[in-house]
């Protein structure tokens, strides 16, 4: 045999065999496959993680814009606990002109003045909590001078930002009135008026802002704001704080919302050249439902307000809501949840 020909000859080529491919593909499959679990699981953490995250962040807006409404609630700018007059016409017409004590709730069964149930954007959804507040806003100015036989008020300065048309609350250590600003020029002048006629709406019933007597039909019955023993003119010694705010009336429901959901809705009222009309805002999304309960001054257990309370005296809110969040993320393929609570007491009528 040729040594030099069997070293030179060629080495015979060997493939995969069809066994050695099929674990092949088996193993990269395994591979790939926890990989795209690896890749999943990561994916409904991240978007379970997102979900809870959108839940905490839309209950911080919510307990903290509905909190600061009921902490004013009844409030007013001089002292808690202090009667209130109201010589608006009719009143009990509009929610945002009827005080009744400043704050008033509803059961999820119980009709709000102007806000329907149903399924059409912006309408309530039945069976869900709402809540109406009344006070006056922060940023009142001081009077310096009323003269309620002529219904004026002197204000200590121009820039007050009261207008025609706007519900505003006055008042002293003695009482508080709401009434309806019938002329005023902000950046003008001080003088606010507050006279009967028709020149808005709904307007005054009354000029006099007492808590009793009707000044327009002649009974001697006024009060000054301003002066301890309500005269006008006021003598230096009889002079103490008196102020003059727009009145701030907000509603708290929930509502369907354009995207097919359900969000927080706030009512505001809004003053356009002196005619008053309702704005109802969505203020955060993804809130299921709203459940209200009410605790009265001595009370020992907080009540339903389809109990009711005595809306006079109630002195804490206690909010439940439920929050969802956009996508399905629970293990059952559910959209994810939580139930949180928040309790709020009402500073004017804290001990």
């Amino acid at each position: 045999m040729n040594i030099k020909h069997a070293f030179n000859a060629p080495a015979r080529s060997r493939g995969l065999t069809l066994i050695e491919l099929m674990i092949s593909i088996f193993l990269g499959l395994l591979i790939i496959g926890a990989a795209l679990t690896v890749f999943a699981s990561n994916r409904q953490t991240y978007r379970a993680t997102e979900s809870l995250g959108r839940i905490q962040e839309n209950s911080r807006t919510a307990f903290e814009l509905m909190a600061r409404d009921i902490r004013e609630g009844a409030g007013n700018a001089c002292e808690s606990n202090i009667p209130v007059v109201n010589v608006l016409n009719s009143p009990a017409l509009n929610w945002y002109t009827d005080f009744s004590g400043g704050v008033r709730g509803y059961d999820g069964g119980s009709a709000m003045q102007g806000l329907a149930f149903g399924t059409g954007a912006g309408q309530r959804i039945a069976g869900t909590d709402a809540i109406e507040l009344k006070s006056s806003v922060a940023g009142s100015v001081t009077i310096e001078d009323h003269q309620p036989l002529s219904a004026q008020f002197k204000v200590n300065t121009k820039d007050h930002g009261l207008n025609d048309g706007d519900i505003a609350m006055v008042c002293d250590f003695d009482h508080a009135a709401i009434f309806q600003i019938t002329n005023a020029s902000p950046g003008t002048n001080v003088t606010i008026v507050h006279n009967t006629g028709n020149s808005v709406v709904p307007g005054n019933a009354d000029g006099c802002l007492a808590t009793s007597g009707v000044c327009s039909s002649g009974a001697v019955k006024t009060y000054g704001f301003g002066c301890k023993n309500g005269e006008s003119p006021c003598v230096a010694a009889d002079a103490w704080p008196a102020t003059i705010a727009k009145l701030r009336a907000t509603r708290w429901f929930i509502g369907n919302n354009p995207r097919g959901g359900r969000s927080l809705y706030q009512s505001s009222v809004q003053n356009a050249g002196g005619a008053l009309s309702v704005s109802n805002n969505e203020i955060v999304e993804g809130v299921r439902d709203m459940q209200l309960t009410y605790l009265e001054i001595d009370g020992t257990d907080y009540v339903a307000a389809n109990t009711p309370p005595d809306w006079s005296v109630v002195s804490a809110v206690r909010i439940e809501v439920t929050f969802e969040g956009e996508d399905r993320v629970g293990v059952d393929g559910a959209v994810l949840q939580r139930q949180l609570f928040h309790t709020v007491a009402m500073r004017n009528r804290a001990p």
